[in-house]
């Protein structure tokens, strides 16, 4: 993915060879200390209340229709909360960049659907594959070529469209819970506006919780916390399930989840390791199936919670915000026991407001690099409404299209902004 012009980049990655470098898991550790504070801790716990609500909730009721047993469904939640938890705390103290680790929202979904189509065993043979998949293409190298290939404007466009369903939860939500979303506001300006230095969601979460509780919208917590008891599914393969839920699901790791995290970390002057996120999400997408979870990879919506100011002013440090996510989400999976009992607690509407706030950051920033240049403007708008759109064809979802669509657009109707990048190109090599 092309940077823009007045490109600066926090902790680069080395580019050489296929697996890039990074500062390294002692440099991460070290600096971990001075950059453990309560915007990276509040960030880190935002993302991990969004991850482990209504994402999650996705995964139980569609396994729950489909009758699987609770072992079953706790073995799942295990599965893609530990390892997704894990790839954050690998990625964050290696990179010393805010890359989360969960699972695909979009996969969960598509998973959901096929479940009643296809045994247990079956479907954990396509998540198999399509682990497989993703890390074969991430060992290709592939994704850093196709990466550096398109305009960064549509990028951008992408990012925008596909995290401005955030934004707009936030006025759904206003509309269905005035009192608890409107506290949460009130909350978010006033440390915005007199306390700068404090993250305004902070303020939005603790307004927002105090005024929950005060009119009884809490869920009942039921049930006793425990470890939870992983089991080992063996999978069997049919080709079916493979076409039917390995192939979309290992695009929509790759052109839905990895994407829009590669493009907020660049949106927010960072140099992603495009080839080992792909390759860390194909190991993800093969450790998860073992305990019956379909894909652990890096993750779109909380690495942007992560990425933004709202996990502190120094970017450098931002990436504390991702560990502080990955323990939190490595604990959810070993207590996924009591998971359907936790994730009904706090009410949806808050989870979506604090959410879009943290993420206006990013979403300003995406829109500002998407139409700000005057290269590659058609491809961008074209990019941003697809994205906006939330299509799904052949199952898979928006963001892979919006990248498609938009460079086909720019290729169509701005030939001439490719030529003079390419001439750019060739005059600075």
């Amino acid at each position: 993915m092309a940077t823009s012009d007045n490109d600066h980049r926090v902790e680069p990655s080395a580019r050489q060879g296929l697996l890039e470098r990074g500062p390294g898991f002692r440099a991460g550790l070290r600096d971990l200390p001075r950059h453990l504070n309560l915007a990276t801790i509040g960030a880190g716990i935002i993302a991990a209340i969004f991850g482990c609500t209504g994402p999650a909730l996705i995964v139980i009721g569609g396994a729950s229709a489909a009758g699987l047993s609770a072992e079953i469904i706790a073995s799942w939640i295990f599965g893609i909360y530990f390892f997704g938890g894990l790839i954050s705390i690998v990625m964050a103290l290696y990179y010393q960049q805010p890359i989360n680790g969960a699972y695909s929202i979009p996969g969960a979904a598509l998973v959901a659907a096929a479940l009643p189509n296809f045994s247990f065993a079956e479907m954990v043979g396509a998540f198999l594959m399509a682990g497989l998949i993703v890390l074969v293409i991430g060992m290709s190298g592939l994704v850093r070529k196709l990466a550096d290939s398109i305009p960064f404007p549509i990028v951008m466009a992408m990012i925008a469209g596909a995290l401005i369903r955030f934004g707009i939860d936030i006025i759904d939500s206003a509309i269905a819970a005035p009192a608890v979303v409107g506290a949460a506001l009130v909350g978010y300006v006033v440390l915005s506006r007199f306390l700068p230095r404090v993250p305004g969601v902070l303020g939005a979460l603790a307004l927002g919780v105090l005024v929950a509780a005060i009119l009884g919208d809490f869920g009942t917590l039921e049930g006793g916390i425990g470890l939870s008891t992983p089991v080992l599914v063996m999978p069997a393969f049919d080709l079916g399930a493979m076409l039917a839920v390995a192939v979309p699901l290992a695009l929509l790791v790759i052109g839905a989840e990895n994407a829009q995290a590669m493009g907020v970390l660049m949106a927010e002057r960072y140099d992603p390791p495009f080839n080992m996120m792909t390759i860390i999400s194909g190991i993800g997408g093969l450790l998860a199936p073992i305990f019956g979870g379909h894909n652990a990879n890096i993750a779109g919506p909380m690495t942007a919670i992560c990425s933004s100011d709202q996990a502190g002013q120094d970017p450098r440090g931002r990436y504390v915000a991702t560990i502080v996510n990955g323990v939190i989400f490595g604990l959810f999976g070993i207590f996924a026991g009591v998971t359907v009992a936790l994730v009904t607690v706090l009410p949806p509407e808050l989870i979506a407001t604090v959410a879009g706030l943290a993420m206006i950051g990013v979403l300003v920033r995406s829109f500002q690099e998407s139409f700000s240049a005057s290269r590659f403007q058609l491809g961008a708008f074209f990019a941003l409404i697809i994205a906006m759109s939330g299509i799904t064809v052949f199952n898979i979802s928006a963001p892979f299209w919006s990248l498609i669509g938009g460079v086909l657009a720019s290729l169509l109707l701005e030939p001439k902004d490719f030529r003079a990048r390419e001439q750019e190109t060739a005059t600075a090599d």
